[in-house]
């Protein structure tokens, strides 16, 4: 009987396996957790809204779903991918590289876009398939996979890197803390100096990479598979 405390466990290896809705198998996964485990409705209402008392960040993120979902719902996705289809030349290596280079600006001054679920799968991603979709008759699932962890490696690189810029954030206030206890007093100041030149070394690496990666990603995948002007090989 103890087993059945694992099904949430299982309904999300399934729903992953499947490429079902993530954000739908989790909270699926939640409720039967909650209703086999003993808790019950009431239990897991209350336990989720104690969570979100003391974790009230959390509430930005809830927000965030709600909306992405909302816009998703209305299309967000296809006109994402319909308007970086028109722009000629456009590839999805420059998409993901170009949103890195915007993306480290904002992460400097700590503003969030809503990582990956909030921003890059409702927007990058499509924006980089569209690009496929332009060019080629069909769109292959090998390559938008790897896409989708080009586009999600981005995001935590550039954020990783460049949010300790912002003087008095979080990932500052943490570097700082750390070398004091181990002895080191430094000013936040000088860690944003320090940290200026690994920042962009680490972006303009990855924009890098990720387009040349691309550009041998559609060659292993289309070779000369690609549309004329009139829509056909």
């Amino acid at each position: 009987m103890e087993l059945i405390k694992l099904l949430g466990i299982l309904i999300v290896i399934i729903g992953f396996a499947l490429k079902k809705d993530s954000i739908l198998i989790i909270i699926l996964a939640a409720i039967v957790t909650a209703l086999v485990g003993g808790l019950g409705v009431t239990g897991f209402l209350n336990t989720l809204g104690t969570s979100f008392v003391a974790n009230r960040a959390m509430a930005v993120f809830i927000i965030i779903m709600l909306v992405t979902g909302t816009l998703e719902r209305n299309g967000l996705k296809e006109v994402a991918g319909n308007l970086i289809s028109k722009i000629k030349g456009a590839s999805s290596g420059v998409v993901i590289g170009v949103y890195g280079l915007m993306r480290s600006v904002f992460a400097a001054f700590n503003i969030s876009f809503g990582g990956v679920a909030g921003f890059v799968r409702p927007i990058i991603m499509p924006m980089a398939v569209g690009t496929l979709e332009a060019k080629h008759q069909t769109v292959n699932e090998d390559y938008v996979e790897d896409l989708k962890g080009m586009s999600s490696g981005m995001e935590n690189i550039v954020w990783f890197f460049c949010q300790v810029l912002f003087v008095g954030g979080p990932g500052a206030l943490l570097v700082q803390a750390t070398l004091s206890g181990l002895g080191y007093e430094v000013n936040l100041i000088d860690l944003a100096a320090v940290e200026i030149p690994v920042a962009i070394f680490a972006v303009l690496f990855t924009v890098g990479y990720y387009f040349i990666k691309d550009r041998r990603l559609e060659k292993k995948y289309y070779g000369n598979d690609v549309k004329n002007e009139g829509g056909h090989n």
